[in-house]
């Protein structure tokens, strides 16, 4: 093959890998924006009897604010008796405390941050309840903006949507930056996450079904070692920055970049797979031949079945038909769709959800910001490793069964033997529940874009993203100060978990398999023996390594076949 054919394939794997990173650097900023820092009350004299308002220092200090087993009181001062003023020199002690009235002394840089949101308003004590407001309140932009984005994918297609994503990112990101008051941060922040969902959601799409069955998974896997890092770029990013305007304004100029790179169509091309089963066929031969001129095959075979595909190719523009959009309520009306679709909506949901129960045994042994950050993202690379690893040899039902089963053992002896283990035994535990958690999520999501039909596959996986997102957002609500739902919260999801496993056995097997075009084709899968490989079906690569092959030629001839059928395309 020669050395410029691969330069179109690398132009093209580029543009599905490469925003994956920016995308997680907006993910991953609420984490650094939100990082408590130690604090402390700032000494109020007004409050001290007179003898001792000139006191300075650590004199002050001690005089001031009460002093606990692991440092200064972060949310009390001591108050005084009134008449202190004429017994001070006699040793006359505090009677009481009282909250903090002057402010807080911070103990900065928070996660590489000399300032963030809870040092700009102060969300600390009586304000602390704010800061899992805030995560919450982005997680659900996110959720909000998946199902809104699967709905664009299916109606305009998924170039567009991720392309008007991205656009919309920019100025949301930058009203994030200049917000002058805690409201607007909220609101900005839920619909700058709303945009980065709908971008990472349509990217997903987009990138899988520009891929062969073989290649579908490591290409999915190596968009999550992207995401991944950036991730791990965060930390550097914040320590250079500084300050949280400046961090937000940092990620919103490469997301502005990223917009105009990505406005070229060359970088990310739109499905040829969608257009062909909404009958948009003129615009679904210039896709092809787009894809396949930069094929550019060596040999005379290529040129021949090049020359084939271009001739079938010119022959789907004849004629006019309508194109056929399809809604995300339809699925409601299919039997096998619909029970996949919830089946592994339920599990991302499950993953997703699951994972405080295990992280919260692990903040005792990392009390500081990075050391917990680079774990979780550590756990998550592992995750992914693992899928890559062992799903394409063993196939997607078997892994998610495992991993569902880890996620559940791990969850129920932690639920019933944590004051009985020692330290280690739980803290192994909890590594391996977050590891099996995120492998979950991953591959429920994968499993799902391979099993939904490529008309409606944007909605239905919008709905199952978006639901992993709910999931995620249960962790802050449990973290609120005086909330008592933690262990229902653990017993819930452990006994979801275990529900999980038992619905999982119901889902058919997608490896190796074609993706569905139709909702005959979603409704034709049916679930086969649990150890048993299922056959591999005839591959209709778009990116595969030897050029276009004469396979979507015949996808191209069928579809023009099907036009004087009234049956919706099927893929053959």
């Amino acid at each position: 093959m020669a050395a410029g054919a691969w330069r179109p394939r690398g132009r093209r794997a580029a543009g599905g890998w490469a925003p994956c990173a920016a995308l997680a650097l907006g993910w991953a900023l609420g984490w650094a924006l939100g990082a408590v820092p130690p604090h402390r009350c700032r000494p109020d004299a007004a409050l001290l009897p007179p003898p001792l308002r000139r006191l300075a220092g650590a004199a002050l200090l001690r005089a001031a604010v009460p002093r606990l087993r692991g440092g200064w009181s972060p949310c009390q001062l001591y108050r005084y008796p009134p008449a202190a003023a004429a017994a001070a020199a006699a040793g006359t002690r505090p009677n009481g405390t009282g909250p903090c009235t002057r402010g807080w002394h911070y103990a900065l840089p928070a996660a590489g941050l000399r300032s963030n949101l809870v040092t700009q308003w102060d969300l600390v004590c009586a304000s602390r309840w704010k800061v899992p407001l805030d995560q919450t309140t982005h997680l659900l932009g996110w959720m909000l903006g998946s199902i809104a984005a699967g709905l664009a994918c299916d109606r305009f297609g998924r170039r567009p949507a991720f392309v008007a994503s991205l656009v919309l990112a920019v100025p949301l990101g930058l009203g994030v930056a200049l917000a002058v008051d805690f409201v607007m941060v909220l609101v900005a922040r839920l619909l700058f996450g709303a945009a980065l969902a709908g971008a990472f959601l349509s990217l997903y799409v987009a990138r899988l079904e520009l891929c062969d069955p073989p290649h579908r998974l490591v290409v999915t896997m190596v968009a999550g070692f992207f995401w991944i890092a950036g991730e791990l770029l965060l930390p550097g990013l914040a320590v250079l920055c500084r300050d949280w305007r400046v961090l937000q304004g940092a990620v919103t100029m490469i997301l502005a970049l990223l917009a105009a790179c990505w406005w070229c169509p060359a970088l990310l091309l739109e499905s040829p797979r969608w257009l062909l089963a909404t009958w948009q066929l003129e615009r679904a031969r210039k896709t092809l031949q787009a894809l396949a001129e930069s094929g550019s095959p060596s040999s005379n075979d290529g040129s021949c079945h090049q020359e084939t595909l271009l001739a079938e190719l010119e022959s789907l523009s004849q004629g006019s038909p309508q194109p056929r959009y399809h809604a995300v309520c339809e699925i409601f009306s299919t039997r096998v769709i619909w029970k996949n679709g919830v089946i592994l909506g339920f599990a991302a949901f499950i993953g997703s959800g699951i994972r405080h129960c295990f992280t919260r045994n692990l903040d005792p042994h990392l009390p500081h910001f990075f050391s917990s950050y680079f774990v979780l993202v550590g756990t998550e690379a592992a995750a992914c490793l693992f899928v890559c690893l062992t799903a394409e040899r063993f196939g997607r039902r078997a892994i998610l069964l495992l991993c569902t089963v880890l996620t559940g053992i791990s969850s129920l002896l932690l639920l019933a033997l944590t004051q009985y283990l020692l330290d280690l035994i739980v803290l192994t535990l909890s590594v391996v529940g977050v590891t099996a958690s995120h492998a979950v999520t991953m591959l429920s999501i994968f499993f799902a874009s391979e099993v939904l039909p490529t008309v409606v596959r944007g909605a239905g996986l919008g709905l199952i993203v978006g639901a992993s997102f709910l999931g995620k957002a249960a962790a802050p609500i449990t973290a609120i100060p005086n909330s008592r739902g933690f262990f229902l919260h653990h017993v819930v999801f452990a006994s979801f978990a275990i529900l999980a496993v038992l619905s999982i056995m119901l889902l058919p097997e997608s490896q190796g398999r074609s993706l569905p075009q139709s909702l005959q084709d979603g409704e034709s899968q049916r679930r086969p023996p649990l150890f048993r490989r299922p056959p591999r079906e005839d591959h209709l690569p778009l990116l595969a390594p030897h050029g276009i092959p004469h396979d979507y030629s015949r996808l191209a001839a069928s579809t023009k076949r099907m036009l004087g059928s009234p049956a919706a395309p099927r893929e053959t």
